[in-house]
């Protein structure tokens, strides 16, 4: 059986870059088995498979090459914007349906936006041995952190490790010991690291990003809207940035590079975060077709 994949770059910056998702429009007659064989020989971080739903606008479940995952924030964003572009979905609030529950997208002009829930932290101090293995698993010490941060667990529906660095060459340079950040990922049930650093190539924007998940298969990713709004969240909350609409670069410092950006929405009440959204552009780039 032929399967059509569409590959659909997420997070655009400006017309370029972004990060490749696949995206299959009709998935109600795919076993799990089938879908995985898809997303294997698709070989991107995460495809998207859209079924019926009745209780959203659409069914999405999402897989990397080795595992289904709960959610995917540029996969979701891929998704969407090709059913706006295609005329099958309207602009406003929607839905999508997960193996994990219900969650609210906006489709805004030429944008998409994924909720995600309050913030969850916890903070390990550098005397703890877990944070020490976090660094050494970058090969950094504490004297590469950025000035008052530890690495810090957020969760927003997925789990991050976040590592805040003080010179973007710190973090253009990292050498990362990715079975030992598989082997910490385990540990703490992440989906990985989300590594950053408060400079960015364009003026205007929060932060510079590396992110690496090799517990799903995923070294280095140039796009991630699940990483980008807990890291939105503890930039908020941790480190005092007051604004609620930020703009995370990510894929600059990759070899090669594939420039992304995520703008993050924080719906904060009375000083707590309550919800936000993530999203941003999309673009199609080719047609696949998979046999299973």
């Amino acid at each position: 059986m032929q399967i059509e994949v569409q590959i659909v770059n997420a997070f655009i910056d400006g017309d370029i870059g972004g990060n490749p998702a696949g995206v299959v429009l009709q998935a109600d007659g795919l076993s799990g088995e089938q879908k995985l064989a898809v997303a294997q020989q698709v070989g991107l971080s995460e495809t998207a498979f859209v079924s019926k739903s009745d209780v959203a606008t659409i069914k999405l479940e999402f897989f990397t090459p080795t595992r289904q995952i709960a959610h995917c924030g540029h996969a979701t964003i891929a998704t969407f914007s090709l059913l706006r572009q295609l005329n099958r979905v309207p602009t406003g609030q929607l839905a999508k349906e997960t193996i994990d529950g219900l969650r609210e997208i906006i489709v805004a002009d030429d944008q998409a936006f994924m909720q995600q829930l309050a913030p969850r932290y916890q903070a390990f101090a550098l005397t703890e041995p877990i944070a020490q293995q976090a660094l050494q698993s970058l090969n950094i010490t504490s004297g590469d952190l950025l000035n008052g941060t530890v690495p810090t667990l957020v969760n927003t529906g997925n789990s991050f490790l976040i590592i805040g660095l003080a010179s973007e060459q710190t973090l253009v340079e990292l050498q990362a010991d990715f079975a030992q950040i598989q082997q910490i990922s385990e540990q703490l049930d992440l989906i990985g690291y989300y590594v950053f650093t408060p400079a960015t190539k364009q003026t205007g924007r929060s932060a510079g990003t590396r992110m690496f998940a090799p517990r799903y298969g995923i070294r280095e990713e140039a796009g991630t809207g699940m990483a980008a709004g807990p890291l939105a969240c503890y930039l908020h909350d941790q480190l005092g940035l007051q604004q609620t609409s930020l703009l995370i670069e990510q894929g600059w410092l990759m070899q090669p590079a594939s420039p992304s950006v995520i703008e993050v929405q924080l719906k904060v009440v009375d000083g707590a975060i309550q919800s936000l959204l993530a999203g941003g552009r999309a673009k199609v780039m080719q047609t696949l077709q998979v046999e299973v």
